[in-house]
């Protein structure tokens, strides 16, 4: 693999500043290498034709996009039957116009879930991703195809979302690092389906990358309001220093036991930065509160949008959660008390803040999970780590900080006071000193379908 494809995008533009390479061969190489690592890990549904960068910080670095975000010229199918033959989208995403006039390049359109409802990156249209450390576990979701391409480096970085975990969880499958922001932080806008209901607060689109430094240099690109997405707040975006933060870190969130190595590496995490051992109040009760927002129409509106596009066929995961939400049906009034109750976690962990500024956690109960088995019930509890701040609309990143004995990465979710990302940068970049952060998978594993 040519050195330069592991680099980080800031340093990828350096070269491209310098004259050490130009955007068409930088361009090329990323094609290149996602002709290498595509067949085995199935991350990508589309390469794109290079396009002139415009002047930017970014000027010729490629990206890459969750097909869930739009991209003008090519069709959005949110991995969803009913969209396989959509028309070819007439404009970009708010966000992916952004990184077009920062210098990226679109390279890729990356794999998903079924209309992203999934912790596996699996459809009927384009089929599974892969883990790119062992081919016989999923990547996650739903942005598993963007995590397994930028951990095999055919992106340095690139644009997924998340509604329940779905930047974090892949990230920490893949051993990369990504940032759910702050709800109304970034534009939603040209992303499929679009916002809307009462569950358009608890999602995010959310950068991703194999270094901490790109999300870093991403963050003040991305945001601002568009006057289309009626959600974003135009909150000054700060920066901090490391000095004197307050670190709380739990290892169990009182629902979903981790395995023991997660437990090891999210301690270690927080003992190298001085951490006190401390865990939130409320967050045992993530699970269910994330499940009974969802799922208090049973599922019917999902069921509905599927109707309406003419997905008269759905994946077997997106089944699997389509009966989850069955389970939490309910009235008005149980409705009512769901969001009593979100408010009351809000509070309490508003009520936290004032101990701690930074709160470490695993990202799930395990490293990368076997096809197919991230519906199992002891398995899908693990996910209620990264639903806790959907619920609450904070920023939180994730990093890797470990391998498990069968070298699989091991991340550490890191969370903040709305509109600190700059805080839960700032500390993912300091854990990625410590401990190394990315790492390649070996190049065996990496190309063998």
């Amino acid at each position: 693999m040519n050195e330069i494809l592991a680099l980080s995008g800031v340093a990828q533009a350096a070269l491209i500043r310098n004259r050490k390479i130009s955007p068409e061969e930088l361009f090329q190489l990323h094609v290149e290498r996602i002709e290498e690592v595509n067949p085995g890990i199935h991350a990508v549904v589309e390469v794109m034709p290079f396009s002139a960068p415009q002047d930017g910080p970014f000027r010729g670095v490629p990206f890459s996009i969750k097909d869930s975000i739009e991209v003008e010229g090519t069709v959005c199918s949110a991995g969803t039957w009913g969209y396989r033959n959509a028309p070819r989208s007439t404009r970009d995403a708010t966000l992916v116009a952004r990184l077009r006039a920062a210098g990226a390049v679109p390279v890729a359109r990356t794999n998903l879930p079924d209309l992203l409802f999934a912790f596996e990156s699996n459809n009927l249209i384009f089929g599974r991703t892969n883990n790119p450390y062992d081919h016989s576990r999923t990547s996650g979701g739903s942005s598993g195809g963007e995590a397994a391409l930028i951990a095999s480096c055919g992106s340095p970085f690139g644009l997924g979302s998340d509604a329940a975990g779905s930047v974090r969880l892949p990230a920490h499958y893949c051993g990369i690092a990504s940032l759910k922001p702050t709800s109304g932080r970034l534009a939603r806008t040209g992303h499929v389906p679009p916002p809307g209901g009462w569950v358009e607060g608890l999602w995010q689109i959310g950068p991703m990358a194999r270094h901490v430094e790109d999300l870093q240099a991403l963050m003040p690109i991305l945001l601002g309001p568009d006057e289309l997405d009626r959600t974003v707040i135009p909150m000054p975006y700060p920066g901090v220093p490391l000095e004197n933060l307050r670190v709380a870190y739990f290892t169990d969130n009182g629902f979903a036991e981790p395995d023991l190595e997660t437990h090891i590496v999210v301690s270690g995490a927080g003992r190298a930065l001085g951490g006190v051992e401390s865990r939130p109040p409320g967050v045992e009760r993530s699970h269910e509160l994330e499940m009974r927002f969802l799922g208090a129409d049973g599922g019917d509106g999902v069921r509905e949008f599927l109707t309406s596009i003419g997905s008269d066929r759905t994946h077997p995961l997106l089944d699997s959660w389509l009966e989850k939400l069955e389970e939490y049906r309910t009235d008005l009034e149980g409705f009512a008390s769901c969001w009593a109750l979100i408010d009351q976690l809000r509070a309490s962990m508003h009520a936290y803040l004032s101990l701690y500024d930074v709160i470490l956690s695993p990202v799930s109960g395990s490293p990368a999970l076997l096809h197919g088995t991230s519906i199992e019930e002891q398995n899908f509890k693990g996910f209620s780590y990264t639903m806790t701040h959907n619920l609450t609309g904070w920023p939180a990143a994730v990093v890797r900080c470990g391998t498990s004995t069968t070298g699989l990465p091991i991340g550490v979710q890191i969370a903040a006071a709305p509109w600190r990302e700059d805080i839960v940068l700032a500390v993912a970049r300091r854990l990625e000193e410590i401990f190394g952060g990315w790492r390649p998978a070996p190049d065996a594993i990496l190309v063998n379908p």
